[in-house]
This record gives C-alpha cells, sequence and structure tokens, in this order.
C-alpha cells in the first residue's frame, strides 16, 4: 500500500515484536523517518505515533504506561494542529476470551483510553487502533491458537495485514476516522462459531 508521508516523523513506542517491525517497514517505505523508542538528541513531536502493545497473551504488557505517554505526546501534537496516533492492540480487548482475562481487559483498557484521547485531542490529532488477531510470522505470533477455530476466513492474517491498516489510518487522504478500533483478525470478533 501506498501513501504520501514522506518526510513525516514517526515513533513506535512499546512492544518491539514482528507485527511493530512490520508496521515501522511501511512507514520507511513510505518515506516516513523512523523511531524507536523515546525520543533523544532534540527530535521533537512526531507526526505518527505507533503505541505497540504486547500482543501475545503471556508477554508482559503496560497498557497504563503507553495510554499516559500517548496523552503527553497528542498534547505537543494539538498544541501544534496535527498529529496521527495508532494504537496496536489485541482483538481481545474488544471480545474478552474466556481463557485470558486480565489480558482481554488490559487491552480493553487501552481501546478506551484511546477513545478517550480521540474526543480529547480533536480536531487537530486524530486517534485509532488496530485490534490485531491472529497473526502467524516467521520468529512471532499474536493471540491464541484457539482463536483460529473461530475466524471465518479460516486462515491467521500476516504482519502485512496490519501494517497495511495502519498505513490506512496515517493516511492524510483519511482525514474522518478517530475514536475506532479496526480489527484486523479474519473477522475473528464477528462471533463465527465462538465457543469461548
Amino acid at each position: 500500500m501506498e501513501i504520501e508521508i514522506a518526510g513525516r516523523a514517526a515513533r513506535i513506542l512499546g512492544a518491539r515484536n514482528a507485527v511493530a517491525e512490520s508496521v515501522a517497514a511501511a512507514l520507511a517505505e513510505n518515506g516516513a523517518v523512523v523511531a524507536w523508542g523515546e525520543a533523544s538528541g532534540g527530535a521533537g513531536t512526531p507526526d505518527i505515533l505507533v503505541l505497540s502493545h504486547a500482543l501475545a497473551p503471556d508477554a508482559e504488557d503496560q497498557p497504563e504506561a503507553l495510554a499516559a505517554r500517548a496523552e503527553a505526546i497528542a498534547a505537543a501534537m494539538v498544541a501544534r494542529g496535527s498529529g496521527r496516533i495508532v494504537h496496536l492492540v489485541s482483538a481481545a480487548g474488544l471480545v474478552p476470551m474466556r481463557r485470558h482475562p486480565a489480558w482481554s481487559a488490559a487491552h480493553a483498557g487501552a481501546i478506551a483510553a484511546m477513545r478517550g484521547l480521540a474526543m480529547a485531542s480533536g480536531p487537530a490529532v486524530q486517534v485509532n487502533a488496530v485490534a490485531v488477531g491472529r497473526i502467524e510470522a516467521d520468529d512471532a505470533t499474536t493471540g491464541d491458537a484457539a482463536m483460529l477455530s473461530h475466524v471465518p476466513l479460516g486462515r491467521a492474517g500476516s504482519v502485512d495485514d496490519v501494517a497495511n491498516a495502519v498505513l490506512f489510518l496515517v493516511d492524510p487522504l483519511n482525514s474522518y476516522t478517530t475514536g475506532q478500533s479496526l480489527a484486523v483478525d479474519g473477522g475473528w470478533t464477528t462471533g463465527y462459531g465462538r465457543n469461548f
């Protein structure tokens, strides 16, 4: 997917995993200057902020810390007059999993924080989330393997599926989407054959 973000500054905070790496690569391929972690050396407020939450149930996650950083950076974006923020969260934050109640609750909280920030930061800043289902990559997976038995598309997704969703949300042509959670989960959150 190609979008016009040449020269824009993008920063990625949080978990460094295959999904976040793919998002970083997609942003860079479209001309963004991508940095990981906190700003240093006078790097200013980014044009694009990606908050990478832990996407596997057993991984450590700090959604409150990422939400706090998002609020601080959003305030600077508002003062400047523009910005895009995208949370990478688990689709279990939209539909809780019986097997992972704490993880589901943490991601539901991240989604609620995203929506609150979207309200507080508009109209200057658009804040959204990509709710990630079961993604399989060479070096990592997201979600729970049990999710695949409830996916209408009948397969796991790829890291590129998530990266393309992020590109859609940060595309300058997408000027009227905020406070939304775009589920990239093969239809898992629709309830197909669900027994959890």
